[in-house]
């Protein structure tokens, strides 16, 4: 199975790795954002070659699928481009910082593509079960965090380059509750600009912020996010129940009931996880597996969207999921 990959940051340097642990499987080839980069990574294959163009690369090297790896403000285009050619693709999140997205999926709909977004969350054996477990109980409301430091590239701290802290980061909150809880009806959010705008040239993110989402099914949920710590503190979403608490966290899945409280550790690696039913997907024509498709995370996207209107009107925002 052939492989490209456009993008030749950390994402795409951790797939392309995973991907080299799987037998018949090959990248052959790499675009970035300048040939020396593309080339660089595309060394470490066989038979892989380094390009700036996408169109080009698609062209001149038949591939079984494409992973996408790049930030949010170049989202699109390549997206469109391998619609066109009818290639299935991964693409890492979030899918844009605009409404494109959205088009995206209905196009992707019309075609029949295999497609997966790097929700990998939802590949974790700790979100797994605290699903199969909530299918027993009645959910009244959830508390999610993404509270720790500001990442240190330009783009990010960018609001026209990333969409902001909400929309980059803390979307995988908004898509874990989603998999766990159901769809989003209403948001209302408020962002502040508290420190890091004097503290770090730049920045036009907004560094604290909460949202609060009702769900179709009633449920009310609060996720919070900053950027203004020297480093990560709190990950997660916790949701509380008749039978008790749930709290999910990166590496646990920890279930409180009263005095009594339950650990179970992760165990897998999520991320190999996701590679492995999206490749055996395209492999067999069967998507069924996949559990982040790009017409789903497009709904994630919206929710991340709406938040940031709500924000920025002073006024929540019917979804209508």
């Amino acid at each position: 199975m052939k492989i490209g990959m456009i993008g030749t940051g950390w994402f795409a340097k951790m797939h392309a790795n995973i991907l080299g642990e799987i037998d018949g499987v090959e990248v052959t080839a790499f675009c970035g954002t300048s040939l020396e980069k593309a080339e660089k990574e595309a060394k470490k294959w066989p038979n892989a070659l380094g390009f700036t163009n996408v169109e080009e690369m698609l062209d001149k090297q038949k591939m079984d699928a494409v992973y996408i790896c790049v930030p949010p403000m170049v989202h699109g285009r390549m997206e469109l481009a391998l619609i066109e050619r009818q290639i299935p693709f991964f693409v890492e999140k979030p899918l844009g910082i605009g409404e494109e997205p959205s088009k995206i999926a209905k196009k992707i709909e019309e075609k029949g593509l295999i497609t997966s977004v790097g929700y990998h969350w939802r590949y974790k054996e700790t979100a797994t079960r605290a699903l199969s477990m909530m299918k027993e109980r009645k959910i009244g409301m959830a508390l999610g965090y993404w509270m720790g430091d500001m990442p240190l590239v330009p783009w990010w701290r960018d609001i026209t380059k990333s969409g902001g802290q909400f929309l980059e980061q803390t979307t995988h909150i908004v898509d874990l509750l989603r998999f766990v809880c159901g769809d989003v009806k209403e948001v209302y959010a408020v962002y502040n600009d508290q420190i890091m705008q004097e503290k770090v040239e730049g920045t036009t993110v907004s560094d604290v912020g909460s949202v609060i989402l009702k769900l179709n099914n009633g449920t009310i949920a609060t996720i919070s996010n900053t950027c203004i710590l020297p480093t990560s503190h709190k990950i997660g979403l916790d949701l509380y129940t008749e039978e008790g608490v749930l709290e999910i966290r990166d590496d646990l899945l920890r279930e409180v009931k009263g005095d009594r409280v339950l650990e179970y550790k992760e165990q897998s690696n999520p991320y190999v996880l996701e590679n492995t039913i999206f490749l055996n997907a395209v492999k067999t024509g069967d998507s069924s597996q996949i559990l982040s498709d790009y017409q789903d995370a497009a709904k994630t996207h919206r929710v991340t969207l709406a938040a940031n209107q709500s924000a920025k009107k002073g006024e929540s925002i019917v979804l209508g999921l």
